[in-house]
């Protein structure tokens, strides 16, 4: 299933509901059928995300120096972290958050 996020201040975001849900789960809000992200929740929800990214980098750093990866190594078989998956919505937030705008779905 496709969720849509919707936000006067940028354009719509679709989504897959397993990757809506993962993301909504980090800022601390369900995926319902109908939500909202206020603008006064956007602050904490962004410094969440980024929090997330944040210690998700943090970890392939440490299993990098770990395994003595090579860069060249991985470069093909690195897969897509946190930080690209949720630059959508974590753009949204903050264009919303300058703006004093919600984030709606499923309305």
């Amino acid at each position: 299933m496709l969720i849509t996020f919707k936000s006067i201040a940028t354009p719509e975001i679709i989504m897959l509901d397993n990757l809506a849900r993962f993301l909504l789960r980090i800022i601390g809000k369900p995926l319902d059928k109908q939500g909202v992200i206020s603008h006064d929740e956007l602050a904490q929800a962004i410094a969440r995300l980024e929090a997330a990214i944040h210690d998700e980098q943090e970890k392939e750093a440490l299993a990098r120096a770990e395994h003595h990866f090579d860069h060249d190594e991985l470069a093909d078989e690195t897969p897509v972290g946190l930080a690209q998956r949720a630059f959508p919505l974590l753009d949204m937030m903050r264009v919303a958050h300058q703006q004093e705008a919600d984030i709606v779905w499923g309305i």
